[in-house]
């Protein structure tokens, strides 16, 4: 149970596929060796994390945009192509590199298949992607518009080096949001550009301090929530994600991702009167915001587990 992705699963499981490994030629599976030829080659890294067996995303991605020669030839010059597998034959992954790849699952804050990241040689990653329609030439263009972030980054940190002060702080600052990464990534790769921030901007005129402690909270919260979800109590899930609402310690979107969540945990306890209800509590709470968007079309799923629970219950 996570409250921040609870609207949309990065990859499902489809039991009718069979296994599609996306690895292969111009593949690796050995990230330390993937990182040195990227720096040998001046090229970037592109990690797919994947369920090559069972995910049905995965699977779509290989066959649409991966196995395809304008793909290999769009990609060859500019990155060293590595494939993280997470698959439910564990046959299919040695023992050495199942090891690495939880390690980098955590690493990276993966919670989804697929997910794409660009990273430099170093490994540090500046976009993240997933299944993109449309065919690989499409793809392609698509991962050259996100390997622009890079130099996105790299312009406002040789800015912010000539900068002092909050002038400083706003430029690492925007470095670190045009890379649109997880709070936990940036944790990981970017935690002296943080250090820097609180240094140049001790006063928190920026406000991003704040943002990042509010941030803090809401991951321990997930955490929390989490450990409710792996015991499969409902009714405690429900009660803290209302005792966590009702603290005061969130507000905007992310207060609303929160009531969203209790939306679904009564769902799952087949109150869905209660669920609607939350839903149009936590649209009002920012109504303008992305969550807002999605939280229409999980009204009209809940109204329809509804009318078929009452159907149900009539037979």
């Amino acid at each position: 149970m996570n409250a921040k992705h609870f609207l949309a699963a990065a990859c499902v499981a489809s039991l009718g596929f069979s296994s599609a490994i996306a690895g292969g030629e111009g593949w690796t599976h050995d990230y330390t060796a993937a990182k040195k030829q990227a720096a040998d080659e001046s090229k970037d890294l592109l990690m797919d994390f994947t369920g090559s067996d069972w995910c049905g995303w995965c699977i779509k991605l290989n066959e649409e945009v991966f196995s395809h020669d304008p793909f290999k030839e769009g990609v060859k010059d500019k990155f060293v192509l590595v494939e993280l597998d997470y698959p439910r034959d564990k046959s299919l992954v040695s023992e050495e590199t199942q090891k690495q790849n939880k390690e980098l699952q955590a690493k990276y804050a993966i919670k989804g298949y697929p997910t794409i990241l660009l990273a430099d040689p170093d490994g540090k990653p500046y976009a993240r992607t997933g299944y993109q329609a449309g065919g690989p030439e499409k793809y392609v263009s698509h991962l050259d518009e996100l390997r622009a972030k890079k130099d996105t980054r790299d312009q406002a940190f040789a800015d912010a080096a000539k900068a002092s002060g909050v002038e400083k702080a706003k430029l690492l600052i925007s470095a670190l949001d045009a890379m649109g990464l997880e709070e936990a990534v940036v944790g990981n790769f970017y935690s002296e550009v943080v250090d820097q921030i609180k240094t140049a901007d001790p006063e928190d005129e920026t406000g991003y301090l704040a943002k990042l402690e509010a941030k803090e909270k809401f991951a321990a919260f997930e955490q929390e929530l989490n450990g409710f979800a792996a015991k499969q109590d409902m009714d405690g899930a429900l009660a803290f994600v209302e005792k966590s609402v009702q603290s005061g310690d969130f507000e905007g979107e992310t207060k609303q991702q929160m009531i969203a969540t209790k939306a679904m945990i009564l769902a799952r306890m087949e109150k869905f009167d209660e669920a609607i209800a939350a839903i149009d509590e936590a649209k009002a709470v920012a109504p303008d915001s992305e969550t807002a968007g999605h939280l229409d079309g999980f009204k009209a799923q809940l109204e329809k587990a509804k009318d078929k629970a009452k159907g149900e219950a009539a037979e």
